[in-house]
């Protein structure tokens, strides 16, 4: 093939389609160079197939003229083309080398120049299916206009003020990408949603550059010199068991909507976006080799503040500040909106593990407790079948006090193996002749697609379709002809298990690892690794898991609260020394409590710049003149504090508005109509360590774990793609579940434990 042709072949590799381009043939080495006038940035693929020019306009001081030439160039003539802007501009200085970078994370403006923000030195961490997956090590803001052009703005001290504040967004924490997988997106979407690509990409709720990318995009109508950053943690392991090896990858993908700090960014706003708003997603997947295709399992659960109007005020001299409740939404539309997104998300069932306390003496959760009940039961009151929400009560907090830390992980994951029963997994094996070069590349062509509507509703999925052959069509331009993949997505999730504390921190992650620990058992079954889905505690891959858990809690609760995570029950498994933990307790407790009140504010500012939730403007008020977002959010409505007027409301069930309040024998208020008292997990008055025992005789591990395998076995010996899930006439044939017990899984009524 000559070299004619060949370059033809690439330029139409890169035909950008409904404004996005393919992304077969990506970009992922640049070098900036720069003449008083422009700025040129040449782009390369990885395999030097390629050359492309961008062009910067420098002359204007406070506006983006971006150009973008449609000509591919091979090496000689990108070097021709170079040498010949050099010598065009001898006479102003020539042209200069600038840096070598790896992408644009995007472009801001502050008062008045424009800067443009690189990736100029990147680490590998890890590779989902062949993609490769990056971390930041340094970056680099460049101011655009030349200095001759800047005016006596661009120096002042407001202008370096925003640009310090933007720097103090660390880059290179925390921050990860992909040039050729959407890691923004789950496993299981990138393999069935074909509708978001290219700019849509960007709009998804984790891309945090999404803002400071917005220039270019509209400018250029293409995503090919920038990169999407997702926030959160990304950590890839090699495990093994029985002699089979598998990779492991936990991703924690934190919403930028609605994003910020501890006591800056609570509850839920007017869209329905609710503060600390993490998606965690574990893939497990095995390589190719002996005969034996690539297995892909992953499965996903999330995280995010109690749905309602509140907050709290970080306070000098309260470490424990009053939790504020506002009267604005007294239909819960707010709360009504997260949960349909959730279900637009993942589908249904939605499941919803709340673990703040049931009792205390001055009331602070219990308020939130008693009004997410209300909002979840006047949901329910419009919403029928599956499509109700599942509410589970667990007083995390009680339980760990009262036993030991593998009962209450054991008791956890009790919940954790029934909540995977309605969601299921998502399975898929790859069967191809050669490497799987990544699923992003990929279009379905069978008749039936699978697409984004068995994420969303379950129920539609027709069994025929998910057992036939998808073809795969590889776009890589690196080959002369196509090549055909075979996959079978044999499970697939739907629905998702969203849990809460009041941080969405400590207890949370504590119950997002025994979720965790349950859904390995369940993938590396798929995977024919392990008979059963069930993983003892004692097990090395439980502490393992447990491990890169213990390290996303942390991560997640420095972004958000300011410090490591509270790790009192991880702490007790290890057999860490019970005196050194306590210490390490009270160290992270004032660590938090410095951060929450005197740094959180400008870290505020600084991600509400980084998003562009707030863009500087000259004669306009500064951002540091003025108050938190979250005061102007909150202050507005009516409020009322958790003091004793509080008290008398929701304690003393004093609540006007409703005429069917009664009480659970921990003296919370309840919905008489929909409460349910639980056989199996029921108080009986004795020790919590004594409960726990008395509770543990009616349902087992080992029963889940049998019944988990006997309905994933039905699924698989059928061919079809169904996740486990059990009707209520299965559920009748086992006398050890109480009734309500039993409607809790087939209607959705609310389980108080």
């Amino acid at each position: 093939m000559d070299s004619n042709s060949t370059k033809e072949k690439l330029q139409n590799s890169v035909v950008v389609a409904d404004g996005a381009e393919l992304k077969s043939c990506y970009m992922q080495k640049f070098r900036l160079y720069e003449t008083r006038s422009k700025f040129y940035m040449i782009g390369r693929d990885k395999n030097r197939t390629f050359w492309r020019v961008l062009k910067i306009d420098r002359l204007e001081p406070s506006e983006l003229n971006i150009f973008e030439d449609s000509t591919l160039y091979s090496d000689i003539e990108c070097c021709d083309l170079l040498r010949r802007i050099h010598e065009g501009n001898k006479s102003t200085g020539g042209l200069k080398f600038v840096t070598t970078c790896y992408g644009i994370i995007g472009f801001i403006k502050f008062l008045e120049p424009y800067y443009m923000l690189l990736i100029t030195k990147r680490r590998k961490i890890g590779t989902i299916c062949g993609h490769t997956i990056y971390a930041i090590t340094k970056s680099e803001m460049v101011p655009i206009p030349h200095a001759i052009e800047r005016s006596k703005m661009a120096y002042s001290k407001d202008e370096n003020r925003y640009k310090k504040l933007l720097c103090s967004v660390d880059l290179t924490k925390d921050f990860f990408f992909s040039y050729s997988y959407n890691v923004m997106l789950s496993l299981q979407r990138n393999l069935s949603d074909h509708n978001t690509t290219g700019q849509s990409l960007y709009e998804t709720l984790f891309v945090w550059n999404e803002f400071l990318t917005r220039g270019i995009r509209n400018n250029l109508q293409n995503t090919s010199w920038t990169v999407a950053l997702v926030y959160g943690f990304f950590k890839q392991v090699k495990l093994s068991i029985s002699d089979n090896e598998f990779n492991l990858t936990i991703i924690a993908r934190r919403s930028r909507h609605y994003a910020g700090t501890r006591y800056l960014k609570r509850g839920v706003n007017e869209k329905g976006r609710v503060a600390n708003d993490v998606e965690t997603e574990q893939i497990v997947f095995t390589d190719a080799r002996g005969g034996r295709p690539m297995q892909i399992s992953s499965v996903v659960q999330i995280r995010g503040s109690i749905p309602l109007f509140w907050s709290q005020e970080a306070s000098r001299l309260n470490i424990k500040p009053d939790i504020i409740l506002s009267r604005k939404d007294s239909n819960f539309e707010a709360t009504r909106l997260h949960f349909e997104n959730l279900v637009k998300r993942y589908g249904n069932p939605i499941i919803i593990l709340n673990l703040i306390k049931t009792r205390e003496k001055k009331p602070r959760e219990t308020i939130l407790r008693a009004e997410f009940a209300n909002a979840v039961r006047s949901l329910n009151k419009n919403l029928k079948g599956e499509n109700r929400l599942r509410f589970v009560h667990w007083d995390l907090h009680r339980h760990s006090r009262c036993s030991k830390a593998t009962n209450v992980l054991g008791q956890l994951g009790k919940v954790a193996a029934y909540a995977l029963k309605l969601t299921g997994i998502f399975y898929c094996p790859v069967t191809s002749n050669v490497r799987l070069d990544g699923f992003s590349h990929y279009s379905y062509t069978e008749n039936n697609n699978v697409t984004d509507h068995c994420i969303t509703e379950q129920a539609s999925i027709n069994k025929d379709n998910v057992d036939k052959e998808t073809e795969i069509i590889n776009c890589y331009c690196s080959s002369d002809e196509n090549k055909d993949y075979s996959v079978k997505p044999q499970m697939l999730q739907s629905g998702v298990l969203r849990t809460n504390c009041i941080d969405c921190l400590d207890r949370t992650n504590v119950a997002q690892y025994t979720y965790g620990l349950a859904a390995l058992g369940c993938q590396l079954q798929a995977l024919g690794f392990i008979e059963t889905p069930y993983i003892d505690l004692d097990n090395p891959l439980a502490k393992e898991l447990m491990e890169i858990y213990e390290s996303m809690g942390d991560t997640l609760a420095f972004q958000y609260g300011g410090s490591a995570a509270h790790n009192k029950i991880f702490s007790e498994r290890r057999g860490q020394w019970k005196a050194a933990a306590q210490s390490q307790e009270f160290i992270r407790t004032l660590q938090r409590y410095y951060n929450n009140t005197y740094l959180d504010g400008d870290k505020q500012k600084a991600i509400n710049l980084l998003l562009g939730h707030f863009q500087p403007q000259q004669g306009n008020p500064a951002l540091w003149e003025l108050d938190s977002d979250q005061h102007y959010t909150v202050k507005k409505h009516g409020l009322y504090v958790a003091d004793d007027s509080v008290r008398q409301i929701y304690v003393n069930g004093q609540n006007c508005e409703s005429d069917h309040i009664c009480y659970d024998e921990h003296g919370d208020a309840c919905d008489c109509s929909n409460f349910l008292d639980v056989d199996w997990l029921s108080s009986s008055g004795n020790s919590c360590e004594e409960e726990l025992l008395e509770r543990s005789t009616s349902i087992s591990s080992e029963n889940i774990a049998n019944e988990l395998i006997t309905t994933e076995t039905s699924a698989s010996e059928s061919g079809s793609s169904i996740k486990g899930r059990q009707s209520g006439e299965e559920l009748n044939k086992d006398s050890k579940y109480s009734e309500s017990f039993e409607r809790w899984i087939t209607q959705g009524e609310m389980l108080f434990i």
